[in-house]
């Protein structure tokens, strides 16, 4: 934030408003003001011109509102507990190409730059809806702005009369939405105003005068003798309506002159009629006149019905005109920063033209309307075409190898940026999660396959070591080799105690790749304890017998001698 030294409302002040986009300019760039137009902005801006009060405004609102803001503001200093001091300050409107900075001219600011003030003077509307804590939309820009170039934390709004018994307040705190409105409808106005030529002079509009018909007249003389003008009146409305009843209106000016000769044609008929009556009044019989009076009243109604029915279609094809232009050239805009985005779409709400020009009468007032409305869609689509650029630059950034994790990314797109990012970063974080756990199950199924391997290994290793220490027993001189140790009887064991629960199965998966049925375990001297139909259970204890037993009959197994082929 820059503080110019200026006091508010001298000329030094003016020219600083005019080269700078004030906050209290904001709601009228937005469309939202009810006392100016964003055309009479763009205007004043261009010119260089700020607008010209009349004394009696200088003296009963400008100067009058300084004088209560004046009486108000110790009010406020003790309700908030610090001092307030005027003044105004800049801020530089991004992006830096923009003619002018954002300024704000504050009614108070503490020297520690976190309260601002703002004061309005006391009208029965405004005062009711701050007493209730809300302060209207058309008031909410200028706020905002002070909050933004100020760096404030709130803004106390206040209405007052200067006098503590006819005083309201709402507190205003920063919003980050209205800030990205206000600064990119100020970078459109900024281009529009780059772009802006002067508009041709506006005419005052008024309806043409209409040459009046003549005045119908019909007498009665004697019995039978009637004096009219209708074959006058006649030639002239033939002439009006052949030459002078506009058909085509295309111009605000072409409306109001048709609506002049639509109400001029009313009174002809009136006139018609009157004619009637006196003429009815003197003379009973006046067939004749009164057909042609009929047929000149039908004439005049029938054109009059088809000029009011011509000036209301052609009213609302012209406005319809109005709103699709408007409609096309935002179209046109969304498609140019369209092209700019890659790999999603831009989503954007149509401006409610339609809504924008609703009651207004003529032409350029709705232009004005529909020319606001669309500068603010435009600034609308830049602010989400900037946001899904910065995002789509993260992803280039950050996630641009797992682009295949984003199959959504026009869902992601209208996240807050906060929640895209963290989405995005959670997805890779769990793809990289899944995969480490998957190259985990491969590593330990490789393990597991080497250390079978190794088992198989060593296990061949010990069968071909017994071969070959069979082989030399058998080529070595014969000794006298003692018997096997006997088998393991009932008779030499200690009878184990308690069920029998080891399987036959069991045993066999211990010992393999060996294997051994109940009789083989029988004949080593270790009958079943239990049989259930054809399961057979042993003790748990003879587990370390019957290895011993098994490795006995092994070891005498190849220490006996072979006997030779024939």
């Amino acid at each position: 934030m820059q503080i110019h030294p200026l006091e508010q409302g001298t000329e030094a002040w003016n020219q600083f408003r005019l080269t700078h986009y004030g906050a209290s300019e904001a709601a009228v760039m937005l469309g939202l003001s009810k006392k100016a137009s964003r055309a009479e902005l763009l205007r004043m801006k261009h010119l260089g011109d700020a607008k010209q009060f009349s004394a009696w405004v200088q003296e009963n609102i400008l100067d009058y509102g300084h004088q209560v803001e004046a009486l108000a503001r110790p009010i406020v200093e003790e309700l908030i507990g610090d001092e307030l001091y005027p003044v105004t300050c800049s801020a530089p409107l991004m992006p830096a190409w923009a003619n002018y900075e954002i300024s704000a001219s504050c009614d108070g600011l503490t020297m520690t730059e976190d309260t601002a003030f703002e004061h309005k003077q006391v009208n029965a509307e405004l005062f009711a809806s701050v007493k209730a804590g809300i302060v209207p939309e058309e008031h909410l820009p200028q706020c905002q702005q002070v909050l933004m170039v100020t760096g404030a934390k709130r803004l106390y709004f206040v209405v007052s009369d200067g006098t503590p018994d006819n005083m309201t307040y709402a507190i205003v705190t920063p919003d980050q939405a209205w800030f990205d409105r206000i600064l990119a409808g100020w970078c459109q106005f900024d281009k529009d105003l780059a772009a802006y030529q002067l508009p041709e002079a506006e005419k005052v509009l008024a309806a043409e005068p209409v040459l009046a018909l003549p005045a119908v007249a019909a007498q009665v003389s004697g019995q039978i003798d009637i004096r009219h003008n209708f074959q006058t009146f006649e030639a002239a409305l033939r002439n009006f309506l052949d030459g002078q009843l506009i058909r085509e209106p295309k111009t605000d000016q072409d409306f109001v002159d048709l609506d002049g000769q639509i109400k001029m044609m009313k009174e002809a008929e009136v006139a018609l009629d009157a004619a009637e009556a006196q003429m009815l009044a003197q003379i009973t019989t006046v067939d004749e006149a009164k057909r042609q009076k009929d047929m000149l009243a039908k004439l005049l109604r029938d054109n009059r019905l088809m000029a009011e029915k011509l000036l209301a279609s052609e009213k609302e094809r012209r406005r319809a005109e109005l709103i699709e232009g408007a409609r096309k050239a935002m179209t046109a805009h969304a498609e140019a920063l369209q092209s700019e985005i890659q790999g999603v779409r831009l989503a954007m709400d149509m401006p409610d033209f339609a809504g924008a020009i609703k009651g207004l009468k003529t032409l350029s007032s709705m232009k004005d309307k529909l020319d606001a409305a669309l500068a603010n869609g435009k600034a609308a689509a830049d602010m989400a075409a900037a946001d899904i650029r910065k995002k789509l630059a993260w992803v280039t950034e950050h996630a641009d190898e797992h682009r295949a994790l984003l199959p959504d990314m026009q869902i992601l797109i209208s996240k807050p940026m906060e929640d895209f990012t963290l989405t995005i970063t959670s997805r890779i974080e769990k793809d990289a999660a899944r995969k480490e756990a998957e190259r985990e199950r491969i590593r330990r199924e490789e393990a597991d396959r080497l250390e079978r391997q190794q088992l198989i290994a060593e296990q061949n290793r010990t069968l071909d070591a017994a071969e070959d220490a069979a082989i030399t027993a058998q080529s070595a001189p014969r000794a006298v080799v003692s018997p096997p140790t006997a088998p393991m009887t009932a008779a030499t064991r200690h009878e184990p105690s308690g069920q029998p629960t080891l399987r036959l199965g069991q045993i066999c998966e211990r010992i393999a790749p060996l294997s051994i049925t109940a009789d083989g375990l029988a004949a080593l001297g270790f009958e079943p304890a239990k049989t259930e139909k054809a399961a057979k259970f042993y003790h748990e204890a003879d587990f370390s017998a019957m290895c011993q037993a098994i490795a006995n009959h092994v070891i005498a197994a190849a220490n006996q001698p072979r006997k030779e082929a024939a």
